[in-house]
C-alpha cells in the first residue's frame, strides 16, 4: 500500500486518490497571501520545504522573493499577482494564473493564515519523522556495512535529535501518549547462521564457564531460538552457584528447568555442548549484535505506525517516539558494555606519612599551670 505522502503512480486517472487535509490547508493558506500579502508576517517561521505539493512551495517561495505591494494598490491591480506566477513558473511550470484564483476562492478566512500554517508545519513534522524512520529501519536490515549496530544507533541519535527540535515547537497538550496500537513485535528470524551463532556459544561457554560471568550483557531475549536461551540460563544459573560446568552439568540443570521435554534429546545435547571454536565473548557479540538490529526495527516499526495515523497530534508523536526509543536505550547500553575495552588498573595509591602540623603561633602568653596540693 503506498504511503499517503508518496506520488501516485497509477495510470487511470479516475482512480486518483483523494488529497490529504494538508492539502487543503496549503490552498487556503496561499488564497490567503494571495488576498493579503502582508500576513507573511504573521504566519510564524515557514519555508518552501514545508509543503507537500511542489507547486505550492515554489509558489510560496516566490512570494516571499517578491517585494510585497502596498495593499491599496493591491486591491485596484494583479500586477503583483502576475509578478509571483512568472517568479514560481520556472520551478513549476504548470502554474497558471486560473489556479492562483482556485487559490484565493480556496482560503475560507483570510485572517486564519496563521492557523493553516501551523497545519502545514505539523505535516511537514510527520513526513520528516517519517524520513527518519525509514532511515532507522533501512539502517536495521541493511547488514552490509562493517559495523552495522554503529550505523544504526547513528540513526537513532539523529531522530532523537530531530524530536528534540520539534519539542521546541508544538507544545504539550493533555493526552499526549498516541492512541495508536503498537505492531506486534516479529517472531525471531531462526536463520540457520543464528543458529549456528548460538550453538557455538553454547559450547564455548560450557568449556570456558569463567568468561560467563563477564558477559551480564547476554539476556535470554537476545537468543532466536527458546531452547538455546534455556541453556543460556542453565549455564548462568551454574556459574553464579559456583558449580562445577561440563556438558552433563548443563544437561541435569536443563533437566530440572523441563527444557528436556519439548523434543531434545539428551545425546543429541550433549554433541551440541561438547563441540567448543573460539571464545564465548566474540560469539555473545554476535548474537547481541543482530538483537540490536532487531529492536531497533522493531522500533522504527512503532514510529512508522505512528505517523501514519492521521489522529495522532504533533506532540503525540513526539512523546510516542521518545519513548520508543527509550527502549532501545536498555539494550544500547548491554551492547556498550559488551563492545567497551575492560578498565584498566589502576595502582592502588599508598599514604604517605604526612608531617605533623604546625600549630599557629600564640598571640597571647600561655595560661599559668596550676598547682594541685
Amino acid at each position: 500500500m503506498p504511503h499517503p505522502a508518496d506520488p501516485y503512480e497509477g495510470d487511470d486517472l479516475d482512480d486518483l486518490p483523494p488529497p490529504q487535509l494538508v492539502h487543503y490547508a496549503e490552498q487556503a493558506l496561499l488564497g490567503a497571501l494571495l488576498l493579503e500579502p502582508h500576513r507573511l508576517d504573521t504566519i510564524g517561521c515557514l519555508t518552501p520545504d514545508h509543503f507537500g505539493n511542489h507547486a505550492h512551495g515554489a509558489l510560496f517561495a516566490a512570494m516571499c522573493t517578491v517585494p510585497a505591494p502596498d495593499p491599496k494598490q493591491h486591491a485596484k491591480d494583479t500586477a503583483w499577482l502576475s509578478a509571483v506566477l512568472a517568479k514560481a513558473r520556472p520551478e513549476a511550470p504548470g502554474l497558471t494564473a486560473s489556479y492562483l484564483h482556485t487559490l484565493i476562492q480556496s482560503c475560507p478566512r483570510p485572517q486564519h493564515a496563521a492557523a493553516y500554517a501551523g497545519m502545514i508545519r505539523a505535516d511537514h513534522a510527520r513526513r520528516t519523522l517519517r524520513e527518519h524512520t525509514d532511515r532507522l529501519c533501512q539502517s536495521a536490515t541493511d547488514t552490509t556495512r562493517p559495523d552495522p549496530v554503529v550505523a544504526v544507533l547513528a540513526q537513532a541519535d539523529a531522530l532523537g535529535r530531530y524530536l528534540d527540535e520539534l519539542a521546541t515547537e508544538f507544545a504539550p497538550h493533555p493526552g499526549s501518549l498516541p492512541r495508536t496500537p503498537a505492531p506486534p513485535p516479529p517472531p525471531p528470524e531462526a536463520g540457520e547462521e543464528a543458529l549456528d551463532e548460538e550453538r557455538l556459544l553454547l559450547a564455548t561457554a560450557t568449556a570456558h564457564p569463567n568468561e560467563v560471568t563477564a558477559m551480564r550483557w547476554l539476556q535470554p531475549d537476545d537468543f532466536t531460538h527458546p531452547l538455546h536461551a534455556g541453556l543460556w540460563q542453565c549455564l548462568v544459573a551454574l556459574t553464579r552457584r559456583d558449580t562445577p560446568v561440563d556438558p552433563v552439568t548443563v544437561l541435569w540443570e536443563a533437566q530440572h528447568r523441563g527444557l528436556l521435554g519439548a523434543g531434545a534429546e539428551p545425546s543429541e545435547l550433549l554433541d551440541l555442548l561438547a563441540g567448543p571454536v573460539g571464545s564465548p565473548e566474540s560469539w555473545g557479540e554476535r548474537i547481541l549484535q543482530r538483537s540490536v538490529l532487531g529492536a531497533a526495527h522493531h522500533i522504527g516499526r512503532r514510529i512508522e505506525a505512528f505517523t501514519e495515523d492521521p489522529a495522532t497530534t504533533p506532540y503525540q508523536l513526539i512523546t510516542g517516539s521518545r519513548r520508543a526509543l527509550a527502549d532501545l536505550s536498555a539494550v544500547r547500553t548491554r551492547w556498550q558494555h559488551a563492545t567497551s575495552p575492560p578498565p584498566v588498573s589502576r595502582p592502588a595509591r599508598t599514604r604517605g606519612t604526612a608531617a605533623p602540623r604546625t600549630s599557629p603561633p600564640r598571640t597571647t602568653a600561655p595560661p599559668a599551670a596550676r598547682t594541685f596540693r
